[in-house]
């Protein structure tokens, strides 16, 4: 398999002001009850994205459902009543099996902190207007999960109700093979996995579309940042931290436009210092260079995300406020942040064409 060309795209120069709104949805214990809504008032960008290669470049309805079948079987009947629920047509099909989706490339922090006290803290840098800012609590398969939405019903982030916390970041590599998009592989996890090991096994033999590091934690304070890829085998990454890079600096400029290095080296001196704590390991996500002003950067941080296993609970965070949500007991609701940052302009985002 090789590497797709770079393809970094320029961003436009211009800021602007706008309101960015998170909203916390109670999606209920079928897919049938709430995401129909959602689906239909984001479809007409769903489907842009969807098909911004030619209607061509994407795979067909019966080869998504077929690998659906083959490495997530407890999801086919989720899958196949939301195709249903959205109206049944096959375009929508093939978009919600997350199948060999349009490749794209973010920018995010993760760490792993099991000392004195559980957290999963993560970062999610992007355009902020092309993000779905959708935080969904369920119960579809039986569990409870709390988990930030991608594509409708995958999860860039999320906890069940077993503690077990997960999220992802890009990865930092060109490559792109066969695989689903890792969001809904990241729902797969929150539906049917119990702790870390369960984790592993399921990140070890489902197939994903594009590189990412992916942080867990379990209840137990067990930790891993694993390394999965279309084209190598998973790895256990050494260190319980992660920016858009997989060992080394393998797309250069990608990692120059979004400061992985120095995310990395900040967020490595906050794990080695001994009077490091749960909470000053937060902290360092709210500061530069971890943190990044979107009135800065085209890539500003969206939100940050600290997942409690003990607590079952997400705090999304910004530096100059917070948002606690619970399993245990969760209340419907949104917050609008006020941005200046760029528009939001597919232009903006690194865009990898797909290696047929």
């Amino acid at each position: 398999m090789k590497p797709v060309k770079n393809c970094l795209r320029a961003a436009e120069s211009i800021f602007v002001a706008y309101d960015v709104v998170f909203r916390a949805v109670d999606a209920g214990s079928s897919v049938g009850e709430r995401l129909p809504e959602l689906f239909a008032a984001s479809w007409p960008s769903y489907r842009s994205w969807f098909l911004r290669d030619g209607e061509g470049a994407r795979r067909s309805q019966d080869v998504g459902a077929l690998a659906l079948r083959r490495h997530m079987p407890e999801l086919v009947g989720h899958y196949e009543a939301l195709v249903q629920a959205v109206g049944g047509g096959g375009l929508e099909a093939r978009f919600l099996s997350h199948w060999a989706p349009p490749p794209v490339a973010t920018a995010c922090s993760l760490a792993v902190w099991n000392r004195d006290e559980k957290v999963l803290v993560r970062s999610y840098d992007y355009p902020a207007q092309l993000c779905d800012n959708t935080i969904l609590a369920s119960r579809w398969s039986g569990t409870r999960v709390l988990a930030m939405s991608d594509c409708l019903w995958g999860a860039v982030d999320g906890i069940n109700e077993h503690g077990l916390s997960i999220a992802i970041a890009f990865g930092g590599r060109q490559v792109v093979g066969e695989g689903f998009g890792v969001g809904l592989v990241v729902r797969y996890i929150l539906e049917v996995a119990c702790d870390v090991r369960e984790a592993l096994e399921i990140l070890d033999r489902v197939p994903v579309s594009m590189a990412y590091n992916v942080a867990l934690i379990d209840r137990a304070g067990v930790g891993a940042v694993v390394q999965v890829a279309p084209d190598r085998p998973t790895v256990l990454a050494p260190a319980l931290t992660a920016g858009n890079r997989q060992g080394w600096t393998e797309w250069p400029e990608h990692a120059a436009m979004c400061g992985t290095v120095e995310r990395e080296e900040a967020l490595a001196l906050a794990m080695a210092d001994p009077w490091s704590t749960a909470g000053s390991l937060v902290g360092q996500f709210l500061r530069p260079p971890v943190h990044r002003d979107p009135s800065a950067s085209d890539w500003g941080t969206v939100y940050t995300a600290a997942y409690s296993p003990d607590l079952g609970t997400l705090d999304l965070l910004w530096p100059d406020d917070s948002w606690r949500l619970s399993l245990d007991v969760f209340l419907e609701g949104t917050k609008v942040r006020r941005v200046v940052g760029a528009p939001s302009l597919a232009a903006l985002s690194p865009v990898l064409p797909r290696n047929n």
